[in-house]
């Protein structure tokens, strides 16, 4: 499974940038039915402006008071929400869960914290993983090699991995693809899209959207596939599909899907099986694309993908 705890660094230099003080709030621990789990990011300026979620509406308010009060005082905060406890039933956690999270004021100026904002900040736009340590006990920050770390709680330390954003390469400009486009962006995942035909991915019909100039092969070398990408072939034409594909297949994207009927992939199977390519490996590939749900019209065919590539993240 692969762990993708929020970074909010980017949205926390911004608010700096404007000259604004501001704290990160993040879920160091949850037990029983937390909303969020660890790793989950808040930030929050000083007037009062967020982003992020740290329990999906339940106890924002209470963070965003306490973020205040970090603030003025300059010092961290951790915070307690349970059951069991009257203000988590007023700020409205009464989903049976716990959360402990962490409010962490970062200064002004030039110093090591805005050092180590940046650097998250530049390593979350190289699409490099990022880890930092914080010490409970004097709040000492640290940034650490992410290499097999998980994020969570080691006696007094806690530690945060942020991993590059989720993104999703769309081959093919259909009609599925006006649906599934937004979709992807709408549960978090920067998506890229590719079609050589500019009849297909013209302005009129992709109004809001901008396509890599190039043959799909080339165009994901160039975007370069990590293992948080999804790739998604839907163009129906093997010239197009199959060498995007390929390349999906030498890389380390978590999900590759391929619209076509049986029929169609059984071909799609050969071809590539003539390039080289093994039945372990060709096995990656989700074809028919999508969950069975029946699915029919283009923007139910476009849930059925994402719930798959979804379902493919969070239970492989």
């Amino acid at each position: 499974m692969i762990q993708h705890p929020d970074n909010m660094s980017s949205v926390a230099l911004g608010y700096m940038t404007a000259g604004q003080k501001v704290a990160i709030a993040t879920v160091i621990s949850t037990w029983g039915s937390a909303p969020r789990p660890v790793g989950s990011q808040l930030a929050i300026a000083e007037d009062g402006t967020f982003q992020g979620s740290v329990s999906g509406g339940c106890v924002e308010g209470a963070v965003i008071l306490a973020a205040q009060d970090a603030l003025q005082d300059g010092k961290c905060h951790v915070l307690d929400y349970g059951v069991a406890d009257e203000d988590a039933f007023a700020v409205g956690l009464a989903c049976g869960g716990n959360i402990q999270i962490l409010v962490e004021p970062i200064a002004l100026g030039d110093g090591p914290d805005k050092t180590l904002i940046e650097t998250m900040a530049d390593a979350d736009k190289a699409r490099i993983p990022f880890a930092y340590s914080v010490n409970l006990n004097d709040w000492s920050r640290e940034r650490i090699n992410p290499k097999g770390l998980i994020t969570g709680k080691r006696g007094d330390v806690f530690i945060h991995v942020a991993n590059p954003n989720m993104r999703m390469i769309i081959v093919g400009a259909v009609h599925v693809t006006q649906t599934l486009a937004p979709l992807a962006r709408m549960a978090g995942y920067d998506v890229q899209l590719v079609d050589p035909r500019d009849g297909f991915a013209s302005q009129a019909r992709f109004p809001n959207e901008k396509f890599v100039d190039a043959w799909p092969d080339e165009a994901l070398k160039q975007i370069g596939l990590d293992a948080h990408t999804a790739v998604i072939t839907l163009s129906h034409d093997p010239k197009i599909d199959t060498p995007a594909l390929a390349v999906a297949l030498r890389s380390d994207a978590f999900y590759i899907g391929a619209l076509g009927s049986r029929k169609t992939h059984a071909k799609r199977v050969a071809q590539l099986q003539g390039d080289g390519f093994s039945d372990t490996e060709i096995a990656r590939i989700h074809g028919p694309i999508g969950l069975n749900i029946g699915a029919k019209t283009p923007a139910e065919i476009a849930v059925s993908i994402m719930a798959e590539a979804i379902a493919r993240l969070r239970k492989p």
